[in-house]
């Protein structure tokens, strides 16, 4: 593989897209972030739906699609990556930071600054099963909520309903009074979405959870992120179309519907190749 200091002085590195990658369709919040951010830049998007959601799957399992659809990215010459789901970046960034030379941007529940602006000192905690049993939330649970009670409330479910495009029909509907009641009845204050699929849901949320309550979604925290890491590297793209790209290893029909729903621009969505699902 190309050293970071190789990609860097590759003028081709200027004008490469910025790979995205989430289980689904939820980091399509993220990207939205991203190209308002960095308006000047190509994405290439990979949602892995035929695999959604990841919050209950084996970490050996969702290790194996962060490796094979990173692989892929690279492959096509990304100049960075954005690891736009919460599942993915707890199990699998590391692996994925000792492999590849080129900035990787990975998530995590927004717990620190959601306990720096509670007043209540409850703060809940949405999340996939799996983010929320991960050692990185227990170590940010553990390094910044000493005097705040962080509720961390597995979602069962919620992603599967935003995967199929169902932001507001009665299960969802349910499942968020599940999820957000217990947490509320507290005293929380503050909501950490901690999956990228529940952003789409953000308005529902704020309906229940009423205009005392702050939600905190971390899309624009990684915008500013990628762009802090693509400045030090000097590889903002400049004077270049920009060109976004869709993959998934779902029915294309069924993402480019999502993305129509949603207002998304897009030209085609593709099948992921072989070698990448």
């Amino acid at each position: 593989m190309a050293s970071e200091r190789e990609r860097m002085l590759n003028p081709a590195a200027m004008s490469a897209s910025i790979g995205v990658y989430d289980s689904g369709v939820g980091g399509l919040s993220v990207l939205r972030a991203l190209r308002a951010k960095l308006p000047g830049e190509s994405f290439t998007y990979v949602a892995d739906s035929g695999n959604a959601p990841y919050g209950d799957r084996s970490d050996s399992f969702v290790e194996g699609r962060a490796q094979k659809i990173a692989q892929f990215l690279w492959g096509q010459g990304a100049k960075a990556l954005v690891i736009a789901c919460n599942t993915a970046s707890v199990v699998a960034a590391r692996s994925l930071r000792e492999q590849y030379s080129v900035p990787i941007v990975a998530m995590e529940p927004a717990i620190k600054p959601a306990v720096q602006i509670s007043h209540s000192k409850v703060v809940l905690v949405l999340a996939t099963s799996n983010t929320i049993r991960s050692p990185s939330v227990a170590r940010l649970c553990s390094t910044y909520g000493a005097d705040t009670q962080v509720m961390l409330q597995a979602c069962p479910g919620l992603a599967d309903q935003v995967e199929r495009g169902r932001f507001h029909d009665d299960l969802t509907q349910r499942l968020l009074e599940t999820y957000l009641r217990p947490g509320l009845d507290a005293g929380a204050d503050t909501i950490v979405l901690g999956c990228t699929h529940y952003a789409f849901l953000v308005d529902a949320i704020a309906r229940m959870a009423g205009d005392a309550v702050t939600i905190v979604e971390p899309s624009e925290a990684i915008a500013s992120q990628l762009s802090r890491v693509l400045s030090a590297s000097t590889t903002i793209s400049q004077g270049v179309a920009p060109v976004t790209t869709f993959y998934t290893t779902g029915p294309p029909s069924e993402l480019a519907a999502f993305l129509d729903s949603i207002g998304e621009p897009y030209t085609q969505v593709h099948a992921l190749p072989a070698s990448g699902d």
